[in-house]
């Protein structure tokens, strides 16, 4: 089997960054691992259809269930990005790059309660208080995996 249809076991391993592009979009190959995992059973302390997840099936207009649905088929990581880029609500390269952008520096700063956990989460890693999700979560997955 192909590796891709199986996955990632995220007992093992952290999914991929969601700094990571995939058919353009900033997350996806996240989503894709977290997936796969999920489909597989080794999904670990992961969540699949998370807060971040949904700022991408949003932000295209597509639901979760559908997504593992089409990832249950065993379709490769740009077989899944032609999927989200054909399915939903359609964006433009631009419109592409200026989401990318956003939830890449998302740090929170517009919702109090989601903001002081992600200092207090920062902070327990040794990382500056205003660091973005994105580069909090790499750096968890780095911890949580480190041997």
């Amino acid at each position: 089997m192909d590796s891709y249809k199986q996955g990632k076991d995220l007992t093992k391993e952290a999914p991929r960054s969601p700094h990571t592009k995939l058919g353009g979009f900033s997350i996806l190959s996240r989503t894709i691992d977290k997936c796969r995992a999920l489909l597989w059973g080794n999904i670990g302390e992961y969540h699949f259809d998370c807060p971040l997840d949904n700022q991408l099936f949003s932000f295209k207009g597509i639901k979760g269930d559908n997504f593992k649905k089409f990832v249950a088929e065993g379709h490769s990581d740009d077989e899944i990005a032609e999927w989200v880029k054909k399915n939903g609500i359609q964006k433009t390269d631009d419109e592409i790059k200026k989401w990318n952008a956003e939830v890449a520096k998302n740090n929170y700063s517009d919702n109090a309660d989601k903001k002081a956990w992600l200092s207090g989460e920062a902070l327990k890693l040794g990382m500056d208080k205003d660091t973005t999700l994105f580069d909090w979560l790499d750096m968890d997955d780095k911890v949580s995996y480190k041997k």
